[in-house]
């Protein structure tokens, strides 16, 4: 597929109303993965991919808004929202948005992250309007009453207590704040016991109303969709709400700024009784705009992605010190991480950073060899293939990249940019990621003397 995001053509308007704007962005063989961008009046985008040979569709809304748009009083209120806004519109019960949906066998949920939220329902294609009309009422309609607040406020501290029982989910939100310290980056997503404790349905309110605005919207729809019906549909569930009236108003852009992450060499260690040890090491990683996210996506599979990686190798099939260890990246608008997991007994910790940090330590001096380099490029890009064998990855993928970066690639594309990292560039980034001085997490049940030495895997 070629991209082409600079061929519009004019859409004839309804007497009245202003014109939206429709975009071509990727074309596609006999229409088949074409995706097009409406943008209406009110600043609201609408990005369709169309696969006429399957017989679902998911639609979903993507928000401009993520924890790190929180204040310190405002802890975990992006994420109290996404649970908010099933609780019931002007025009529908909880139990009627639930209803709806699983009535026609479709699954619907929503997702909070740091720089964005995104709500979603996956349906029969013939069920598409039915899910348009019902998202579409969540985003725009709902009521967040006082009462389904604190109602809500008991799930939420649930979640938030589910999420502590799991070391190995925690330990990521505790490297987080190593990492970012006490920032917006640094905080869970989900907020702490005494923040959501302290949100009040009028901050929430004023919260949603704030980031809730279609200028902060993207809607993505993916499946045996029509771009035009998708797109008269949303239209007319977002004027119903009247949430289009602002005839020039102008979509927000992708974040930017820039990030300092602080200083390296920091270690935070987390009592708990547990079995095993939760180890997080890592250091600094690349903005998701940064073009060398390809070669680092190449090196991270290498390192860690899979069974024939070489911490897998090393520290599980050579020396069977943990049974899950990998490495990964987080990538946001103006920073990145860089880290590598590992679960292992209190008793092998240090055996197990020692060898990460060894394998650390030689890629970011020699790089990867020709084989590691070959093996990763195909990994990464068979994976990259096989995760969008679904319209819900498919929604994903043209959702988020035009929330974060304004523009589309097609997959023919991603898989060219990945087959052309050369060594070189797998060298240069290993340098300059892998070259940090690490920080690490740590969460188990660590004694004073283990305890004391953790300064050593980051010196």
């Amino acid at each position: 597929m070629t991209s082409l995001r600079h061929q519009a053509t004019a859409r004839p308007s309804t007497k009245g109303r202003a014109v939206a704007r429709t975009q071509t962005l990727l074309q596609g063989e006999n229409g088949i993965g074409t995706v097009r961008k409406t943008t209406l009046p009110g600043g609201l985008r609408v990005v369709t991919e169309t696969l006429p040979s399957v017989r679902s569709a998911t639609f979903g809304i993507w928000a401009h808004v993520g924890s790190r748009d929180e204040t310190p009083a405002l802890g975990g209120a992006t994420h109290y929202l996404e649970h908010l806004l099933f609780k019931g519109t002007g025009r529908r019960s909880a139990l009627d948005i639930s209803a709806a949906i699983d009535a026609v066998g479709g699954e619907m949920n929503a997702f909070t992250a740091k720089e964005y939220t995104c709500y979603y329902a996956r349906v029969l294609d013939t069920d598409l309007p039915l899910a348009i009309d019902v998202v579409c009422d969540m985003l725009t309609g709902s009521l967040i009453e006082p009462a389904d607040v604190d109602a809500e406020r008991g799930v939420i501290l649930e979640e938030i207590a589910m999420t502590e029982d799991d070391p190995g989910d925690c330990v990521h939100d505790l490297f987080a704040h190593t990492m970012f310290g006490d920032t917006p980056l640094g905080r869970p997503v989900l907020g702490t016991e005494d923040t959501v404790n302290a949100l009040t349905a009028d901050r929430v309110r004023r919260f949603y109303r704030k980031h809730y605005d279609p200028t902060h919207l993207v809607v993505a729809a993916a499946g045996n969709v029509d771009h035009a019906k998708v797109v008269r549909l949303v239209r007319r569930a977002f004027d119903r709400a009247g949430a289009l009236e602002r005839t020039d108003a102008v979509p927000v852009g992708p974040r930017d700024g820039t990030r300092t992450i602080r200083t390296a060499g920091r270690v935070e260690l987390l009592g708990r009784k547990t079995e095993q040890a939760h180890v997080v090491l890592g250091m600094p990683g690349i903005a998701r705009t940064d073009d060398r996210r390809w070669a680092l996506g190449v090196l991270n599979t290498a390192l860690g992605g899979g069974m024939s990686s070489r911490l897998f190798q090393e520290v599980r099939e050579k020396r069977g010190l943990a049974y899950s260890v990998y490495s990964y990246t987080s990538s946001f608008a103006d920073c990145g991480l860089f880290g590598v997991y590992a679960g292992c007994r209190p008793s092998q910790v240090h055996d197990v950073l020692r060898i990460c940090r060894d394998e650390l330590d030689q890629v970011a001096q020699h790089g990867l060899s020709d084989e590691e380099l070959r093996r990763a490029i195909g990994q990464l890009s068979g994976s990259t293939v096989l995760g969008l064998e679904d319209t819900g990855a498919l929604m994903n993928r043209i959702g988020k990249s035009e929330l974060c970066w304004g523009e589309q690639m097609s997959v023919d594309d991603m898989l060219a940019r990945i087959a052309a990292v050369t060594p070189d560039e797998v060298r240069e980034v290993a340098a300059e990621v892998l070259g940090r001085r690490p920080s690490l997490s740590v969460i188990g049940p660590l004694k004073d003397k283990q305890a004391a030495r953790l300064h050593e895997a980051v010196s």
